[in-house]
């Protein structure tokens, strides 16, 4: 059975820099045995963001890609903070936000970006949580996603 970084290593995706926070707030909190990461938006490898507002700027795959590499995003910063996938035991909740034109109303789509990319990672029983995928006006910096999580650690690492 394949560990969560060994199923990381198998996709072949690269992880950006682990974000920095850009204003007063944690990028991510351990609280007993349950990890929360702040929201995250899509930093590419060279540490520049994805930038657009899907329905307008990009379209609705291009959005999913965003969706996905805010996944990445936040996998650097778990593994910042904790060492190493393997010490996350499941993914409990996820809060996708989509910067979306009015007429946009395929929110859950975009989302899917990240949460296949955790259940790919952890496998579908404990990489697919509960979820929230919603539309915002405006997200920062014009970001096209925005995805906070929370996640249960293994007692046992």
């Amino acid at each position: 059975m394949q560990t969560p970084e060994e199923r990381f290593a198998a996709l072949g995706l690269v992880l950006p820099p682990a974000p920095k926070p850009l204003g007063v707030y944690k990028p991510g909190l351990q609280v007993g045995e349950f990890y929360y990461v702040s929201g995250h938006g899509p930093v590419l490898p060279d540490a520049s963001l994805i930038i657009g507002r899907i329905g307008a700027d990009m379209d609705i795959e291009a959005g999913k890609l965003a969706a996905q590499q805010v996944g990445l995003t936040i996998l650097a910063t778990l593994k910042a903070q904790l060492g190493s996938l393997n010490r996350v035991k499941r993914v409990i909740k996820v809060l996708g936000m989509v910067n979306a034109t009015d007429d946009f109303l395929c929110h859950p789509y975009v989302i899917n970006g990240c949460s296949e990319l955790f259940a790919k990672v952890w496998g579908e029983e404990n990489g697919i949580g509960v979820r929230s995928a919603v539309g915002m006006g405006t997200l920062p910096d014009n970001i096209p996603v925005e995805i906070e999580a929370m996640f249960e650690l293994d007692a046992g690492l």
